[in-house]
């Protein structure tokens, strides 16, 4: 990861990657408990790769508010639920993907069935490591707060939605508004919950919450329409999908409606947008202006 900051990303989201990493491998269950099909094909999802930048994200705002690592079981949370909604994603009754992060898909190792409860047992111990072992860290009450903002995020109004409404609008003549519809629920509402939860974790008060909310839907739609723009360009090569990038399968995204040369410049407005509304917050903040630009300075 890099940036357009003097900020030292790469090193930051490293450092934190591995924590992250070591606090999901000490939640998941091991390969060899019983079943072991269900949970190898968890452990093979979650460890396929990835930018965590969920969980990163979410720690950034915890440490920005003067909460350092509380918010560790709440970070694994989101990489486990992220991590489920792609292996449903990926399904042949939904997008139909073969290749994720380079690496074939869970259905396509471990079977459709194996792959739909191994994504239903990821969201099913997000929500038991934010309650258990966010409860620990945080208090019973914050953890209750931080379970109710993810359900929210994920749910029938959130990140669900907007799966359901992006398979709705394929092969269909879609405007703007429906496009950041999608974007907004699909991967905004998480993004966004990522940025609250971590300042909740902090016991944040309501104005830096208020502005890390900002923050944070811009910074979703962002990293959304930079991911159209990558798809459209082929930047994913063969890491993405082994069946077609989301333009041949009729996907409504940014670049279809716009181009793909106005889509970059409101990705990069939106950016400018995410850092602007915590500019002023202090110098811990700067993690977190440092990802607004790697967002839309990703080549993957």
């Amino acid at each position: 990861m890099g940036g357009t900051t003097s900020f030292d990303l790469a090193g930051y989201v490293e450092a934190k990657r591995q924590k992250v990493d070591a606090a999901l491998d000490a939640c998941l269950p091991p390969e060899d408990a019983r079943p072991e099909t269900l949970h190898r094909a968890m452990r093979y999802s979650v460890f396929s790769g990835g930018k965590r930048l969920r969980p990163v994200l979410c720690l950034a705002a915890c440490e920005a508010c003067g909460g350092g690592d509380r918010a560790l079981p709440v970070a694994c949370a989101l990489e486990l639920i992220h991590t489920y909604s792609l292996i449903h994603d990926d399904l042949p009754c939904m997008d139909d993907d073969d290749l994720r992060r380079g690496k074939p898909t869970c259905h396509k190792v471990f079977g459709e069935a194996a792959a739909v409860l191994a994504g239903d047992a990821l969201l099913t111990l997000a929500l038991e490591v934010v309650l258990r072992e966010g409860g620990r860290a945080l208090g019973a009450d914050t953890a209750l707060r931080v379970a109710v903002e993810i359900t929210q995020a994920i749910g029938s109004e959130g990140m669900v939605a907007g799966q359901m409404l992006d398979m709705e609008y394929e092969n269909r003549e879609v405007d703007g508004d429906i496009v950041e519809c999608i974007h907004e629920r699909k991967t905004g509402r998480l993004i966004t919950a990522s940025a609250r939860c971590g300042a909740m974790a902090a016991g944040a008060a309501g104005s830096v919450l208020e502005a890390l909310t900002a923050y944070g839907r811009s910074l979703g739609l962002a990293f959304q329409i930079m991911d159209d723009v990558l798809d459209a360009e082929g930047g994913f090569g063969d890491l993405k999908s082994g069946s077609g990038l989301d333009g041949d399968k009729g996907k409504a995204t940014y670049p279809g409606v716009f181009g793909v040369d106005r889509s970059r410049a409101t990705a990069a407005g939106l950016a400018a947008e995410a850092k602007a509304s915590i500019e002023g917050l202090g110098g811990e903040f700067a993690p977190l202006a440092a990802l607004a630009d790697f967002v839309i300075s990703r080549r993957s």
